[in-house]
């Protein structure tokens, strides 16, 4: 089962990672050429915090049940921990926790807004506060590896 979910959280950043940076450019672009806010955007919005929120709950799972995660903290103490193991057990959990929480925050406050440019413009901002976290902590050895 846990190597099941490894993949499948694995996997799943890919499409994590395609929909996060479609929503940044497509808020980006309109923002700044001061395009109309339509339904397609709502969507990929949604999308966007759909999708984080599954790889969220996937990566929640691991952290309990994976020898990389809380059983490495508990086992080994936080001195005890490799740079690559404090990577996976400490520092991407963490930053995925707070990008999710910058798109919810960001699709939350989308919603309030009652004109196109703001709309946009705090989509633009906090996903893409989100998307720099996400890309910051990628395990990029194991993925490019």
């Amino acid at each position: 089962m846990y190597s099941i979910v490894k993949n499948l959280h694995s996997y799943w950043a890919y499409l994590v990672l395609l929909v996060l940076i479609l929503a940044v450019v497509n808020s980006l672009y309109k923002t700044f050429s001061n395009k109309e806010y339509t339904p397609k955007d709502f969507r990929i919005a949604l999308f966007t915090l759909i999708v984080t929120h599954i790889q969220l709950l996937m990566g929640l799972v691991l952290y309990f049940t994976s020898p990389n995660g809380f059983h490495s903290i508990k086992a080994n103490g936080m001195g005890g921990l490799s740079p690559f193991a404090r990577l996976l057990a400490v520092e991407h959990p963490f930053m995925g926790i707070l990008a999710i929480t910058f798109i919810t925050i960001g699709y939350s406050k989308h919603k309030k807004k009652l004109t196109s440019k703001p709309k946009h413009k705090t989509i633009a901002i906090f996903y893409t506060i989100a998307l720099l976290l996400v890309l910051t902590r990628i395990p990029w050895s194991v993925w490019l590896g």
